[in-house]
């Protein structure tokens, strides 16, 4: 019982004297007050037991750890012992002889090697020394690292350490030692332990979970003696301060920035901050001020949190994706296209100034292209406007041609009563202020006299007036030879001038393109017949109907927007608008618009039958339509002077002009190509296994064309270019003839045969001929005989081409007559009759006879 009750006593006694014995720690002055019972006295006996057997084995086994080393120590040790030992004896003896005066002139000798080897030996042992204290120093450092990393201690321990390498540099031993160099390896162990430890403390400081958008930041934990300054330093150590912070950025913009900037999510998350902790959640509003709301918190949070020279790499790495997302994406999403919710505009002008001057107060500098942005506003805006118009004209002609519309083309010209009346036979519709074309008579009769038109053979010349002539009043008196035409804007040009000249074609050639195509399908007015004594012309206003696609309207409301945006631009209630500036660049958008549907259009037309057709209208539509906008312009009082001058469409009329004739080209172009191969190319149709399948197939496809493109053209238009492919196969027949060696009775028989089925083609040019009706069928008999073709007119070949066929059927009378007494002399020369006889009439007297008669009568009409 007495024993129980003094343990308590015992213990503390026991460890009180272990504690001095082992460490040298003198007991508490609760402890050494104590009266020592006789009875504790074996209980801490035994605890010194204890303690002595515990140093025992941690000294045996150091022993048999370091028993080699000890060794090799007690070896060296002993060694320098006997070095020490033999310097003694070797001094003393030294020393003896010194004193005995017969000492020899050698003895002296060695004596002096002896103390030089003895001096060696000594600076070798003191080196030898020097060298051990430095590796003990060096390992005893590296102890003191392994307790600083596993007490987390990570400064201390990186001190240490560039202390332990101080050291060894200090040893005087080559680094080949092997000491020397498990000292080394141990060292950069324990960096490498370091710096895992490192790792998870910073981790532990700065934590970004990208997948739940949580950014953590503390500046200490109290689990953590490292705090984050201490963390940057560490950075430094390792020279790791622009790699993590990089890869820190990479993460806050993926975890944070990504979610919250993506403007194609119907739904954003907001940011909160808590504390040290910022992440997303919720929801906000798809604004711009919201956005920079929640920038200025993430942006703000940072510079709050981490270290100066964390903070001073954002400039670098995060600030120029972030501003380049927020102008590029969001900013430009708000820039309107036009003049509308231009307060808002405004406004978002104002948020991003603000947020500038927010970046500027954190100390960010890098954020050069939203201050750009906010400076040049009118260009910023130009660029919407000019981007949406662009996209605005693609985006309509992807769409394809749509619906056709019909347009009335008015032109006023001055015109004298027989153009009148061929225009009228044509099928042209003239109208003017008082009759139409019988507001001619001025109280005097004249007799109208007679067109004679050429008729091919087999053809009677007629002197009675078209029905259409009638119709516009030409067989009435001659109008008042004083009265003055009305002064209008279009008059018609000189006799010698380009009758096109006035439409604007012509001004382009097109890749092997006829000069009638080249020039346009509308300088096929028919020429007027000089007349002995014609009237006064007088200003005549025609109308003329074709269709467009729905791709012309849309493009010239997008013009007329944007100068109309131009045009309020230059008010003073806009003065103060951040865009004012750019009112001269808003009046050039109308040609970028204009080149977009010149660049683009050829691609979605050509997809069409007819495309090239409906494209040439629809340019020369547009081109109307701006002269007439440009010249209403000139004359409005609702807009200031500047604006009137601003507007410049000349150009783009007129590139718009060439840009039609090209397509009415190369429309033509194609289809004579079609045609020309169906009738053998470059090869002669008479070669040809089947020149009656040719010719059909060639009539098939002008008669093709005729029905696709007369729900397009006007009937001028229609007109020249149908017959502009008639004209091109009977140009390619009538050569294919001529060069010909000889044609026999049978052949001949054939090739009129073949031209009879071409000049049925007739039936397109009567001028009472039904829309879309392939023949004259369509019309009555007593219509039929009535009426003339006016292919002729279209086509210029197409008379020579019915006088071959004559000629091919004719014998030696015939041809002398049709040369001499009828007009194949108009249409074919000396040369060309006679090879034509020659290859067709064997060389005889009498053939002879008619072609002596026909070379002394070159121009038998006496045409020149």
């Amino acid at each position: 019982m007495a024993a129980t009750d003094h343990d308590p006593e015992s213990a503390q006694l026991a460890k009180a004297l272990v504690a001095f014995s082992v460490d040298g720690a003198f007991p508490e002055e609760g402890i050494s007050t104590l009266v020592v019972d006789p009875s504790a006295l074996p209980a801490a006996i035994q605890a010194l037991g204890q303690a002595k057997a515990t140093l025992q084995s941690e000294v045996h086994a150091i022993n048999q750890e370091t028993a080699d080393d000890v060794r090799s120590w007690k070896a060296n040790a002993q060694s320098v012992q006997d070095d020490v030992l033999r310097s003694k004896t070797l001094a003393n003896e030294i020393l003896r002889k010194a004193e005995t005066p017969q000492a020899s002139g050698k003895a002296i000798r060695e004596a002096e090697a002896r103390s030089e080897f003895l001096a060696r030996e000594l600076n070798y042992n003191r080196q030898v020394q020097d060298a051990l204290r430095g590796i003990k120093a060096v390992s005893n450092t590296l102890d003191m690292v392994e307790q600083a990393r596993d007490e987390r201690r990570i400064l201390d321990a990186l001190h240490l350490l560039e202390k332990s390498w101080t050291q060894l540099d200090a040893v005087p031993v080559n680094r080949s030692c092997r000491a020397i160099r498990l000292l080394d390896i141990r060292a950069f162990e324990l960096k490498s332990d370091v710096h895992e430890v490192f790792d998870r403390v910073w981790t532990t400081l700065v934590n970004v979970d990208v997948e739940h958008g949580r950014i953590s930041i503390s500046s200490s934990r109290q689990d953590e003696p490292m705090n984050l300054s201490d963390a940057v330093v560490g950075l430094k150590a390792y020279k790791e301060v622009d790699e993590r912070s990089k890869q820190l950025w990479q993460d806050v913009d993926r975890a944070v920035l990504i979610p919250r900037m993506d403007i194609s999510q119907a739904t954003l998350p907001a940011i909160h901050v808590d504390g040290d902790i910022l992440e997303i959640c919720g929801s906000a509003a798809q604004s711009v001020d919201t956005l920079f709301a929640d920038l200025e918190k993430v942006f703000s949070f940072l510079v709050q949190r981490l270290p100066s020279d964390l903070v001073d790499t954002v400039s670098s790495t995060l600030l120029p994706g972030v501003i380049h997302k927020v102008t590029k994406v969001w900013l430009d999403s708000f820039v309107p296209a036009s003049l509308q919710d231009m307060e808002k505009f405004q406004s978002v002008i104002a948020s991003a100034k603000e947020f500038c001057n927010t970046l500027k107060s954190l100390g960010f500098s890098n954020y050069g292209d939203l201050q750009d942005w906010t400076d040049n506003a009118p260009r910023v805006w130009l660029s919407k406007c000019r981007e949406a118009a662009l996209d605005s004209v693609r985006a309509k002609l992807s769409q394809g041609l749509g619906a056709s519309t019909v347009v009335e083309r008015v032109e006023k010209q001055m015109v004298s009563r027989s153009e009148g009346m061929q225009l009228a036979a044509n099928g042209a519709t003239a109208d003017d202020e008082d009759h139409g074309w019988g507001a001619w008579d001025d109280g005097e009769e004249e007799p109208l006299q007679p067109t004679e038109e050429i008729k091919g053979p087999g053809q009677s010349t007629t002197s009675d007036e078209d029905e259409g002539a009638d119709a516009w009043g030409w067989g009435e008196e001659v109008a008042n030879q004083d009265e003055k035409p009305q002064t209008v804007d279009d008059a018609k040009p000189d006799e010698d001038d380009d009758p096109s000249a006035a439409w604007g074609w012509g001004e382009e050639d097109a890749d092997n393109a006829d000069a009638d195509d080249i020039e346009g399908p509308d300088n096929t007015k028919p020429q007027p017949q000089p007349r002995a004594s014609a009237p006064e012309p007088r200003e005549i206003t025609f109308r003329e109907t074709y269709n467009i696609s729905s791709m012309p309207q849309p493009v010239l409301e997008l013009i007329y927007a944007i100068v109309e945006d131009g045009a309020a631009l230059t008010k003073d209630t806009y003065a103060t608008s951040p865009v004012a500036a750019a009112a001269a660049g808003l009046f050039s958008l109308p040609t970028l618009a204009l080149a977009m549907f010149r660049a683009v259009s050829p691609y979605y037309y050509t997809s069409d039958i007819g495309g090239n057709m409906y494209l040439y209208n629809d340019a020369i539509y547009l081109a109307e339509r701006l002269a007439d906008f440009a010249a209403a312009w000139k004359k409005r009082d609702d807009i200031t002077t500047r604006a009137q001058n601003m507007l410049r469409l000349d150009g783009d009329i007129q590139t718009l002009q060439s840009f039609a004739t090209r397509a009415y080209s190369k429309e033509m172009n194609v289809q004579k190509t079609v045609l020309r191969d169906l009738l053998g190319g470059d090869h002669s149709l008479m070669h040809q296994d089947e020149p009656e399948s040719c010719i059909s197939l060639a009539v098939a496809r002008v008669r093709s064309m005729a029905i696709a493109w007369e729900n397009i053209l006007s009937r001028s238009a229609w007109h020249q270019a149908i017959g502009s492919l008639v004209d091109a196969v009977a140009s390619k027949i009538i050569a294919d003839v001529i060069d010909m060696s000889s044609i026999g009775q049978d052949e001949a028989y054939n090739i009129a045969s073949w031209i009879s089925s071409v000049t049925a083609l007739d039936d397109l040019f009567l001028p009472k001929r039904s829309p879309s009706a392939p023949q004259s069928k369509s019309l009555s008999n007593k219509g039929e005989t009535d009426q003339v073709p006016t292919t002729a007119q279209y086509a210029a070949c197409w008379l020579r081409l019915k006088y071959l066929s004559e000629v091919l059927q004719s014998n030696l009378k015939d041809v002398r007559y049709l040369w001499v007494e009828s007009e194949l002399s108009l249409y074919f020369t000396v040369d060309e009759v006679i090879e034509l006889i020659n290859m067709s009439f064997e060389d005889n007297p009498r053939t002879r006879e008619v072609l002596r008669e026909i070379t002394q009568n070159p121009t038998p009409l006496g045409h020149s």
